[in-house]
């Protein structure tokens, strides 16, 4: 018989000299979420992705591609959204 496996190689890294409480923290993660701590610290890796050039090359892409969906709807600048909704909270 033969096997074939058509997973593509996967990198691996080796951390060394990690705090205690840090991978304490991990696994306490980990056990909330159902996961094991490898993969918990994989999803970490993940979500605190470094942005690099093609990625935000990618997002801006899509940022332009949505505001063209509406090309004479006037933008409001993000900085009055927040104060307007700050400001409410206030009242």
């Amino acid at each position: 018989m033969i096997a074939f496996c058509y997973h593509r190689a996967m990198a691996q890294a080796l951390i060394r000299n990690l705090d205690d409480d840090l991978v304490e923290d991990y696994r306490d993660a980990a056990k909330r979420n159902g996961r094991s701590l490898e993969a918990e610290l994989r999803e970490a890796l993940k979500v605190m992705r470094p942005m690099t050039s093609k990625r935000r090359e990618a997002l801006v892409a899509e940022a332009d591609r949505i505001r063209a969906m509406t090309p004479n709807v006037p933008q409001t600048p993000s900085e009055d959204l927040i104060r307007a909704d700050r400001d409410g909270f206030r009242d």
